[in-house]
């Protein structure tokens, strides 16, 4: 794992320390298995962006501050600039939080990068809803086993509490999601 990327493994580490919540505990409640958990905590395992958010809302931290080890600053507007946004790569994808910055947020937009890869991310499931639209490249989205093609302009909007995933078809895609949990 990257050296920047095992900074959110040290601070899940910390974090749970200090509250003193088990890594049993916090396995039972992110319904991972105790070695599981143990390898997102040791930076072995690739977290799922879905199971950082539960993770930040565990240890009763804002997703930004779990990602980049800083608190949200504004609470009237938020700016972020092109490549700028708070990201962190995960399974042959890369996810950067558009809103990052902004206080007490009431959805999450990130912008998603995806390459083209043998092994698709395994499907994932959290509260809220979800959108999902493509800006480059075609993506393929699966929610509960069922596949859905969509090319660059195609929007989806769904329950993410049905297992879900996007992959890139043909090359590398780009699409913005909106989760409201």
């Amino acid at each position: 794992m990257h050296k920047d990327l095992m900074e959110i493994p040290r601070r899940m580490r910390e974090l749970r320390e200090i509250l003193e919540i088990s890594a049993l505990e916090m396995s039972r409640r992110l319904d991972v298995s105790l070695e599981q958990y143990e390898q997102y905590e040791n930076g072995s395992a690739d977290i799922p962006i879905s199971t950082l958010y539960e993770v930040a809302g565990i240890l009763h931290v804002d997703f930004t501050e779990l990602i980049t080890g800083e608190s949200p600053r504004m609470d009237s507007y938020s700016i972020t600039r092109s490549g700028q946004g708070a990201g962190v790569d995960r399974y042959g994808y890369s996810c950067a939080s558009l809103a990052y910055n902004f206080i007490d947020r009431a959805m999450e937009p990130l912008l998603v990068t995806l390459s083209l890869s043998d092994s698709p991310a395994p499907l994932v499931t959290h509260a809220g809803q979800e959108f999902n639209l493509v800006l480059t490249g075609k993506v393929k989205v699966t929610i509960n086993a069922r596949d859905h093609i969509l090319n660059a302009g195609d929007s989806i909007y769904f329950d993410p509490s049905l297992p879900h995933g996007q992959s890139a078809v043909d090359g590398p895609a780009t699409f913005l999601t909106v989760i409201k949990e």
